[in-house]
């Protein structure tokens, strides 16, 4: 019975770790799309300053300013759609993170039930020596 909740834990432990190491992954990459975007921006405000012209509608608006707004954009957007796996990913690690516990409950109430088991049985034995000697004398 121990070896199977002990595994059990581990699995359960493995589980978790294995959620946490989603959650960061996706934060890192919501974190580097976000920071992506910044830079372009940056980028963009310094060509619309270079040219003089910061209406996207304007004839000779920058080609490079457009596509760099464009390709922020789209990365701003990714950043939208990572945040949205990041609070399931979030979920998932909660759940993970009860059902560690709820094993580990019940392995706890195990060794418990096993420790008052023992102490049942070691009282009895000593009961027993009494008796033993009570009669002796």
């Amino acid at each position: 019975m121990k070896s199977r909740s002990e595994s059990l834990i581990r699995l359960k432990k493995f589980q978790v770790d294995e959620k946490r190491r989603q959650v960061s992954q996706i934060e890192m990459m919501v974190a580097d799309f976000e920071r992506m975007a910044g830079e372009l921006d940056q980028q963009i405000e310094i060509e619309q300053t270079k040219t003089g012209i910061s209406d996207v509608a304007h004839f000779a608006y920058s080609t490079f300013a457009k596509a760099a707004l464009t390709r922020r954009d789209n990365l701003l957007a990714s950043a939208n759609d990572m945040r949205e796996k990041l609070e399931g990913a979030q979920d998932a690690l909660a759940e993970a993170l009860e059902d560690l516990k709820k094993v580990e409950l019940l392995d706890q109430r195990e060794h418990q039930r096993e420790a008052a088991e023992q102490l049942k049985v070691e009282q009895s034995e000593y009961d027993e020596i009494g008796r033993l000697r009570f009669r002796g004398q």
